[in-house]
């Protein structure tokens, strides 16, 4: 579309354009002075196009940055000075007029194109001059595409895009909620919803058969590589008269055709391998397990058994066998169990098989030949194998030898990174021991438990499994979704086990418990991370590359100060009174 500034962009001008007087604007990538004659390259969204400046006094306060608008007739370049890099790269304007909009007034913290290197907090404190770097620019390109292109699908699909509320009521759903005061309601706080579960499913019952929306989340949570601090974003759907085979065949049409659309690299095709969640954990030492890893877990405890080895005596043990290990030096062993260690592991026992049924390892004299020789037979492990060994309680000894699964795939370069490897997390349970040892949900509190009420009644609650499942992509959780439960009976049970009473999930939950009074289809749904999704497609290490204006690690924003404080009558107005002590 012709504007007064421009009537081409700088990326759409080619040869067809060549003899044609042109008006382009944008931001002056780089100036290029030949003495008498001078190339200023001017960057917009679609590209780069080169512009002929022969008079000096045109360039009056145009530095790297400004922004300006400049009329010419558009050429040939010179054979010599072709760029096939850029689809301009054949073509120049020379500049008859040439209007400064807006000039550069302030030293830049920073070179544009190395604005990825700069520390985080500087890159964020600038992110309008981060997000001019082409790399960073793109991101936030292909995250209107995907979200372009998940609409679209759903659409197609038959989910229709609802939006839910924002401001809601505070329920415990797993994590810490943002509370925000309720001025015409002294003492008494809205929340920030953690997802639309709620209204999702209340959607379900008000008849509404497919739902879906690219939803904002809010948790109190801490930030790590794959998770913002504070706010995030799913695409959520929910879908009445639905079991957890109708979405999971949603899902591989949605999530499949999503990546084959925005990747080149090799993607596993539907439908997706299928992994009990016990079976992840004794295999994988994890429920989010990357595939692309070939190393297995095995359970080793029966072996050591009646072991004279003190590390092993009573412990459950795990090992991890890797082939193709010669002329790795001692110093690989080393530092390898100085990692377990700083990852919580008392530490790293080892054994080479070597040619001709010999073996090399620190611990081999404490071990008996029948349990060397089982320890081989497990594995399979043929010479110039090394199989490497944990020992702790049952939890902790599966969480770090999902650790050293990871760790050694990653340091021996066994991880194929030019694929997407999907699996789906099915059969998870209901519910978990915490810290104190008091009983809460493992997940969802919402989840329909599998056998419903008769579960609730007679199974041990540790063993009752949940109608939930999740996708896993190359490591990262990416999706979770579960059949809902329906029933206001199931639901009573279902938060009776971990303390509350009836009266208390009436209060909490009153909204859902009362609407299934009057006829609730059977429901299922789930969410795709968008955030975490963009990180895989991208190759990004950081979440926070993939957001326009995230917060830091430390929850704050660097551009806009926030959090911030208030003023005493934003308080008063509130009936907010602080009382900060250190």
């Amino acid at each position: 579309m012709q504007t007064t500034y421009r009537t081409a962009t700088c990326g759409e001008i080619t040869r067809e354009y060549v003899g044609k007087v042109v008006k382009v604007a944008g931001w002056v990538n780089t100036i290029r002075d030949h003495g008498g004659i001078t190339f200023v390259d001017i960057r917009d969204q679609t590209g780069l196009v080169q512009v002929v400046v022969n008079d000096e006094h045109l360039l009056k306060g145009v530095t790297k940055e400004a922004v300006i608008s400049v009329e010419g007739k558009v050429r040939l370049r010179g054979e010599e000075n072709i760029n096939p890099k850029i689809a301009s790269g054949d073509i120049e304007v020379e500049v008859t007029t040439l209007d400064l909009l807006g000039p550069v007034t302030a030293p830049l913290p920073f070179e544009i194109d190395d604005s990825k290197s700069v520390r985080e907090d500087v890159r964020l404190k600038y992110r309008y001059l981060d997000l001019r770097n082409p790399q960073v620019y793109n991101n936030i390109i292909l995250r209107s595409k995907v979200n372009k292109f998940l609409r679209e699908k759903m659409e197609k699909l038959g989910f229709m895009e609802i939006v839910t509320p924002i401001l809601t009521a505070s329920s415990p759903e797993g994590a810490r909620d943002f509370i925000v005061p309720a001025r015409q309601h002294p003492g008494k706080f809205y929340a920030l919803p953690q997802a639309p579960q709620i209204f999702k499913q209340l959607l379900m019952v008000s008849g509404f058969d497919k739902y879906y929306q690219i939803a904002p989340c809010f948790r109190d949570e801490d930030a790590r590589a794959d998770r913002t601090a504070g706010e995030f974003y799913q695409l959520d759907m929910e879908m009445a008269f639905a079991t957890q085979e109708d979405l999971m065949e949603v899902g591989e049409k949605v999530f499949y055709d999503l990546f084959r659309e925005f990747t080149t690299k090799d993607i596993s095709p539907a439908p997706f391998v299928r992994i009990p969640f016990s079976e992840s954990m004794e295999r994988y030492g994890t429920d989010k397990p990357d595939l692309r890893n070939p190393l297995i877990i095995h359970d080793c405890t029966s072996i050591f058994a009646n072991t004279g080895f003190n590390a092993f005596k009573g412990s459950t043990v795990k090992g991890i066998c890797v082939s193709n290990m010669e002329g790795q030096p001692r110093s690989f062993y080393d530092t390898l169990t100085e990692f377990m260690v700083q990852n919580g592991s008392k530490g790293l026992a080892w054994i080479k098989v070597e040619d001709g049924g010999k073996f090399n390892s620190p611990i081999a004299k404490f071990l008996s030949d029948d349990e060397i020789i089982a320890l081989t037979k497990e594995f399979d492990a043929k010479p110039n194998s090394s199989i490497f060994l944990l020992a702790n309680t049952p939890a902790i000894v599966t969480k770090l030898a999902g650790i050293l699964r990871k760790e050694l795939g990653e340091r021996l370069g066994l991880i194929d990174t030019n694929k997407f490897i999907f699996c789906w997390i099915t059969d998870f349970p209901m519910y978990e021991l915490k810290e104190d040892g008091t009983m809460d949900f493992a997940h969802n509190p919402f989840t329909q438990p599998t056998g419903g009420m008769e579960a609730l009644q007679n199974t041990p609650p540790l063993e009752i499994r949940a109608s939930q499942w999740d996708l896993v992509g190359n490591g990262i959780e990416m999706v979770s979704g579960a059949v809902r439960n329906h029933d206001p009976r199931v639901m009573e049970k279902l938060f009776e086990l971990v303390g509350y009473s009836s009266e208390v999930v009436r209060q909490k939950f009153g909204a859902l418990y009362n609407a299934f009074q009057y006829g609730a289809p059977p429901h299922a749904g789930m969410a795709l991370g968008l955030d975490r999704t963009l990180m895989l497609l991208l190759d990004e290490s950081s979440i926070r590359e993939v957001i326009v204006f995230p917060l830091n690690k430390s929850a704050m924003c660097p551009l806009t100060n926030a959090p911030s404080t208030v003023t005493k009558e934003q308080l008063r107005d509130v009936h907010i009174k602080l009382d900060i002590r250190e």
